[in-house]
């Protein structure tokens, strides 16, 4: 018995390998404009559409498919619709195979003019894949290339099983609401360029990994990758040895990367429980690994190790050397560093070929039945005008390690105080009620380590409520302070500096990070 397949594809990869399978299943082909094109100049026989609506396609391709010869084909139901299919004229259709308009890469380009990405909201493909999907007991619908292979290779075993094809179904109806969301979403940020807070937020999201188990073992977990997911997300890497990525390993792979994003120097960032426990910059990989491993050596172990430049074998020999390690992040690893790591097979090694600073997008934490959303905090030292406040103001270099301990305080959970000398950190605590608890608790590490804090700078992620931490940081020997400001007792803060003789600097800007 001859079936009929309806072809209509802005994506052709694969396409005329798939339609020739088709043709040796003994299905007729109808198809569009392009699609049809490509068909034929394969030399493979295609019906037009209009040949079968019997209606020329118009309005140059805008309405070609929106028909009841079309619509009828894909909706009719063996055993119910058979009599009014054949008083009509109408024959059935058994597979359809559609990609839709590239809406999504058109509105990629920054220079897409509104007029052009309206052009390219498909209206037939979305129309075509629904009412296939909707009547999945008789037809198949295909709309990924991924798929081609499985769909034919399924067909010609006999007919596709029903259960076959509402998994196909399900991925059509998931392919559409992809799609309508970004229309959505591209729509409304026209409306009101400045909020990056839609009042409806439409959120699609493809499982790319399903994971051993969540943050313990009894909690199920998956990974998904959002539509425009960019190239240097962690998400995004490519793994080059190495166990399986859990849960924990891609959470805190993304905090280490995030924050050694935001130096455009050599830098290595270490980071255990999603905060760093040892940050530097230096000449070279294996001199800001050392660096950032000697601020914390006892909670590195088992940690997670990233570089925003090339490893080298001297950087690979020096971790393999001295800690285990879960994951190492970089840009590129080269040959001998590679080899070297092979040694430990079961360290995580992703490159990360786009290490440069995130976009101001859409940050999202869920709650209990509710999702919360703010733009992500993106700013940085440049943008911003420090003003110093004490009698004292920081010298050169002591400006360099408070901009350096600023910067990394926005990566560590609040309450943060960051003390760093000679761009590393020499001491970090971390997610304290209390921020004098927190400045303790970064001297302690740096007790443990036996790092000086005498003349080192100190980063704090928000304003001081009272002069405890800065007396505090004083008994430490700590010279230069930076801060937010904007608490009620500012002056008093002031003062307290004033007396120790420690240069403070207000930014303006406050880092909470929960």
């Amino acid at each position: 018995m001859r079936r009929r397949a309806l072809l209509s594809v802005s994506n052709k990869t694969g396409l005329v390998e798939f339609a020739r399978g088709l043709i040796g299943l003994n299905f007729e082909l109808i198809s569009t404009g392009g699609t049809a094109t490509t068909l034929r100049d394969a030399g493979l026989p295609v019906v037009d559409v209009a040949a079968v609506t019997g209606f020329p396609e118009i309005m140059d391709g805008r309405v070609k498919t929106l028909h009841p010869n079309i619509h009828g084909g894909l909706l009719g139901r063996t055993g119910i619709d058979d009599d009014v299919a054949q008083r009509h004229g109408i024959e059935f259709i058994d597979l359809v195979a559609v990609n839709l308009y590239p809406f999504r890469e058109v509105i990629a380009n920054p220079n897409c003019a509104i007029d052009d990405a309206i052009e390219n909201i498909d209206i037939g493909g979305p129309a075509m894949l629904r009412a296939a999907a909707k009547n999945h007991a008789r037809v198949t619908i295909v709309v990924d290339t991924q798929d081609y292979d499985n769909v034919l290779g399924t067909l010609s075993k006999g007919d596709a099983t029903l259960e076959f094809r509402r998994r196909l179904a399900a991925k059509a109806y998931a392919h559409t609401a992809q799609y309508d969301a970004a229309i959505s979403n591209y729509l409304a940020a026209q409306d009101d360029a400045q909020s990056v807070t839609p009042a409806t937020l439409l959120i699609t999201a493809e499982q790319s990994l399903t994971l051993r188990y969540g943050e313990n073992p009894h909690q199920q977990a998956a990974l998904y990758n959002l539509p425009d997911s960019k190239p240097g997300a962690v998400a995004n890497a490519a793994q080059l040895q190495g166990k399986e990525l859990s849960y924990n390993n891609i959470a805190d792979a993304d905090a280490a990367v995030q924050c050694v994003k935001s130096f455009d120097a050599c830098a290595c960032v270490i980071v255990k429980h999603a905060n760093p426990c040892g940050v530097a910059i230096s000449n070279t990989p294996e001199h800001a690994y050392q660096l950032a491993y000697e601020c914390d050596s006892t909670s590195a172990f088992g940690g997670i190790i990233a570089f925003n430049k090339t490893v080298d074998v001297a950087t690979a020999k020096a971790i393999v050397g001295q800690q285990f390690a879960e994951v190492i992040v970089a840009p590129s690893f080269d040959a001998a560093a590679r080899e070297t790591l092979s040694s430990k097979p079961n360290i995580r090694v992703l490159e990360l070929t786009n290490i440069s600073r995130p976009d101001s997008v859409l940050e999202i934490k869920s709650v209990e039945a509710a999702l919360l959303v703010q733009q992500r905090d993106v700013g940085i030292w440049d943008d911003i005008e420090p003003r110093v406040v004490t009698q004292r103001a920081p010298s050169e270099r002591e400006l360099a390690d408070l901009r350096f301990a600023w910067t990394v305080a926005k990566y560590v959970k609040s309450n943060a105080i960051v003390y760093a000398a000679n761009l590393r950190t020499v001491g970090i605590g971390a997610g304290q009620m209390s921020r004098v608890d927190s400045a303790r608790i970064a001297a302690l590490k740096a007790d443990e380590a036996k790092l000086r804090l005498t003349d080192a700078a100190m980063a704090s992620d928000a304003f001081f409520p009272f002069r405890d931490a800065v007396d505090a940081a004083a008994e430490r020997g700590i010279r230069a302070i930076v801060q937010p400001g904007g608490a009620m007792r500012d002056q008093e803060i002031i003062d307290a500096a004033d007396e120790h003789r420690i240069a403070m600097v207000f930014t303006g800007m406050r880092h909470f990070r929960h």
